[in-house]
C-alpha cells in the first residue's frame, strides 16, 4: 500500500529522523510510539502528504485513500452532529443533490414525449444505480451506529456541533473518518477524548478494519488490544517489529541483550587480535602476518547496540502539612448548566490518604465535580473542605490555564514564591526543560510539553491533596510511567479522573462511576470495577439489567430453565445465520449480474425492487442476529 524509502526530516539543522524505511501493508495495525518530540506526528503528516520530507520517497498503490485524524479540527458552524458526520459521504451527498434536482424536474415538467424528458429518465436511472452501489441507502444507518458507538445519544444528533466541547467534536471527526472508505487510517492519539466504553468500542472496530492503520497512542492497553505491529522512533532511527507494544518491549529487550553479548564476544576477539598484531610487529619474520591481521581487523563489521532514549522527567509530590481526617464532604450537591442537570443530590466523603478514581462517560459530571471541589464552579447543596487541606489541581484543558505569551521560565517564576523561586531552574531541568528549552513560549509547546510544564508548576505550591483530571493526555509512555510511580509514592490524598485503564491499575482503592446525574461507589481498584461492570463489553450491562428485570417479573431463572432458554436462542441464532448466508449469496448474484450484463439487467423493471428488498432484509437479519447474540451472552 505505502512504501517509505530513506525518509529524512530535519529541524534547525538537526535530524528528527534520518533515512528511515518501512512498508505499510493491508491488515497492518501499527502502533507508532516514541517520546514526545521524537517525530511521530510529523511522520503521520508525511504519510498523509500534508507535508514533504527533506529527502526520501513515499510510494503508494494507485488510488490509495488515506484518512488522517489530527489533533486540531475546524468545523463549519451551524451544522448538526448528523450533518457534520454526513460530510464523510461527499460523493453520496453530491448524488443526492442530483437525484433531488432530477426528481424536481420530472415533477414540474409535462413534456413527457420530449427527448430531454427521456434523458432525465435515463439520468435518474444512472444516478440511482451509482447511488446504490456507493451505499446511499445505508449510509444514514451506518452513521448513527458509529456515532452511538462513540458515545453520542440520539438526542445529540440534531444539536449543532458548536454546543459540544472540543473532546466531543473530536469524536465527530473520528466518526467521519471511520465512515469513509479509506484504505489507510492515520490516528493521532484517538483515545485522548474517549471514555472507557467508547475506547472498547473503537478497539473492536479497528480489530475488524480491513485496511492499514497507523496509531500514535500512549495508551498501552489500547495498543496491546488493537495493534499487530510496533514501530518506535528513537534518536532518529526506527525499530520495527511485528508485535503489539508489550510483546515488542520484551522482544526488543531480548535482541538488545543478544547484541550486548555479541558485542562483548567481538571486543574480546578484537583485543586478542590487537595483542597478536603488537606481538608480531616486533618480529621482522612476522611482519607480513601482522599486516594480514590488520587488514582482517579493518574488515570486521562492528556490532552496534541499539540506543535507547532514556531521558525522562523526575517527579515527586511532597506533602505540605497533615490535614484533618476528613478532606472533603459533599452533601446533597447538585449542578445545572441551564436546564441540563449534570449532578443530582450527590453525597461523597473523601478521607485523608484515600486514593479515588472518577470514571464514566464524558459529560456525566466528573470534571464538573472536580472543579467544584477546587472552587472553580458554583453549585447547589453543601461542600465542606477539611482542616489544613491544601489542594493541587491539574486541569484537563491545560491550554486554558497557561498563558501562551509567556515563556516556560516566566510561567514558573510567576507561580513561585520567595522560598522556591531559586529552585525554578532545577525543577524545570528535572522536567526536561533544560537550557534554551526554558526560553520557549508556551504557545509553541506540544501537548505533552504543556502537561509537563503544568506538573512542574504544581510543585511550586504547597499541597496534601491532588485532584488530577486526565493527567496522562499527551504524555508519552515513559512520562506516564514516571507520573504513575510518583502518584503511587504520594502519601497524601488523590482524586483521579481518567479513562486510561492501564494507568489506573494499582493506583486507586476506590472507584466512583458517574452516570445519569448520580454516582455509584465501588470499593476496589479499576480492575475490580471493570470486572463488576463486565467492561469487556459494556453493551452487556444493559442486557443484564433486562434479564434481572425479567426475573423480577416472574420469569423462571433456575439453571434448567436458563439452559433450555439458551438452547432455544442458539437454535434461533443458527436459523438466522442460515438465512443471512442465503441472502448474501443472492445479493452477490445481483451484483454479478450488474457487473456482467448491465444493460439487460437494468432494463428489467423489477430488478432493483428485488435487489433493494434483499438488502433491506439482510440488514434486518443482521440486527436480529446482534439482538439474539446479545441475549445468549446475557443468558
Amino acid at each position: 500500500m505505502l512504501n517509505i524509502h530513506n525518509l529524512s526530516v530535519a529541524f534547525g539543522g538537526e535530524y528528527l529522523f534520518e533515512e528511515i524505511a518501512f512498508r505499510l501493508n493491508s491488515g497492518d495495525r501499527v502502533g507508532l510510539i516514541g517520546k514526545n518530540g521524537a517525530g511521530k506526528s510529523t511522520l503521520l503528516k508525511l504519510l498523509s502528504k500534508e507535508m514533504e520530507a527533506d529527502s526520501g520517497t513515499i510510494a503508494s498503490d494507485k488510488e490509495v485513500k488515506i484518512g488522517f485524524l489530527k489533533q486540531d479540527i475546524d468545523f463549519e458552524q451551524g451544522r448538526t452532529v448528523l450533518d457534520e458526520a454526513y460530510q464523510a459521504f461527499e460523493e453520496i451527498k453530491e448524488l443526492e443533490a442530483k437525484l433531488e434536482h432530477i426528481n424536481t424536474q420530472l415533477a414540474e415538467r409535462t413534456d413527457y414525449e420530449s427527448e430531454s424528458y427521456n434523458q432525465l429518465m435515463i439520468d435518474l436511472n444512472d444516478v440511482s444505480q451509482h447511488y446504490e452501489i456507493l451505499g446511499g441507502y445505508n449510509y444514514q444507518g451506518d452513521t448513527e451506529k458509529v456515532l452511538q458507538g462513540l458515545g453520542f445519544k440520539r438526542d445529540d444528533f440534531t444539536k449543532v456541533t458548536e454546543t459540544f466541547s472540543g473532546g466531543w467534536r473530536m469524536r465527530i471527526e473520528l466518526a467521519k473518518l471511520l465512515l469513509q472508505n479509506n484504505d489507510v487510517l492515520l490516528l493521532d492519539e484517538p483515545t485522548n477524548h474517549l471514555d472507557i466504553e467508547s475506547i472498547i468500542w473503537l478497539e473492536q472496530f479497528l480489530r475488524n478494519y480491513s485496511g492499514a492503520v497507523v496509531i500514535v497512542s500512549h495508551d498501552k492497553m489500547f495498543l496491546d488490544n488493537v495493534t499487530n505491529r510496533t514501530i518506535e522512533i528513537s534518536l532518529g532511527r526506527i525499530y520495527d517489529y511485528n508485535k503489539p507494544y508489550s510483546k515488542y518491549l520484551v522482544q526488543r529487550a531480548e535482541i538488545k541483550e543478544q547484541q550486548l553479548n555479541a558485542l562483548k564476544n567481538q571486543e574480546k576477539q578484537i583485543q586478542q587480535t590487537e595483542k597478536l598484531i603488537e606481538k608480531f610487529r616486533a618480529k621482522a619474520s612476522k611482519a607480513s602476518m601482522a599486516q594480514s591481521l590488520i587488514k582482517k581487523l579493518d574488515k570486521i563489521d562492528r556490532i552496534e547496540v541499539d540506543e535507547d532514549d532514556n531521558s525522562v522527567m523526575k517527579l515527586r509530590f511532597p506533602i505540605s502539612i497533615t490535614p484533618g481526617k476528613v478532606v472533603s464532604e459533599v452533601i446533597n450537591l447538585s449542578k445545572h448548566y441551564g436546564e441540563k442537570e449534570v449532578l443530582n443530590n450527590i453525597n461523597l466523603l473523601v478521607e485523608r490518604g484515600s486514593k479515588t478514581a472518577f470514571v464514566g462517560q464524558n459529560g456525566q459530571g466528573k470534571t464538573t465535580l472536580a472543579k467544584i471541589m477546587v472552587g472553580e464552579l458554583d453549585y447547589g447543596g453543601h461542600l465542606k473542605i477539611g482542616h489544613n487541606v491544601e489542594i493541587g489541581y491539574f486541569a484537563q484543558n491545560q491550554a486554558e490555564y497557561l498563558d501562551g505569551n509567556k515563556t516556560v521560565l516566566d510561567t514558573m517564576i510567576d507561580a513561585a514564591n520567595e522560598k522556591n523561586r531559586s529552585k525554578v531552574r532545577d525543577i524545570l531541568g528535572s522536567f526536561l526543560f533544560r537550557g534554551d528549552e526554558a526560553e520557549k513560549y508556551v504557545k509553541v509547546l506540544s501537548g505533552g510539553e504543556r502537561n509537563r510544564l503544568a506538573l512542574a508548576k504544581m510543585l511550586l505550591q504547597p499541597l496534601n491533596v491532588l485532584i488530577m483530571d486526565e493527567p496522562t493526555n499527551h504524555l508519552d509512555i515513559k512520562s506516564k510511567n514516571v507520573l504513575k510511580q510518583a502518584l503511587q509514592n504520594f502519601g497524601g490524598t488523590l482524586i483521579l479522573v481518567s479513562h486510561d485503564r492501564d494507568f489506573l491499575q494499582g493506583l486507586t482503592d476506590k472507584v466512583y462511576e458517574f452516570k445519569d446525574g448520580n454516582i455509584k461507589e465501588y470499593l476496589g481498584d479499576i480492575d475490580y470495577y471493570l470486572e463488576q461492570r463486565n467492561a469487556e463489553n459494556f453493551r452487556k450491562i444493559e442486557l443484564k439489567e433486562k434479564v434481572k428485570n425479567e426475573s423480577k417479573s416472574g420469569k423462571p431463572q433456575n439453571d434448567y430453565e436458563l439452559q433450555k432458554r439458551k438452547k432455544a436462542l442458539q437454535n434461533k441464532l443458527s436459523n438466522v445465520e442460515k438465512k443471512i448466508t442465503t441472502l448474501e449469496k443472492e445479493i452477490a448474484e445481483f451484483d454479478h449480474k450488474l457487473l456482467m450484463d448491465y444493460e439487460n439487467t437494468v432494463s428489467d423493471s423489477s430488478f432493483f425492487d428485488k435487489y433493494h428488498g434483499a438488502k433491506r432484509q439482510l440488514e434486518e437479519l443482521m440486527e436480529k442476529w446482534e439482538v439474539v447474540s446479545n441475549e445468549i451472552e446475557a443468558a
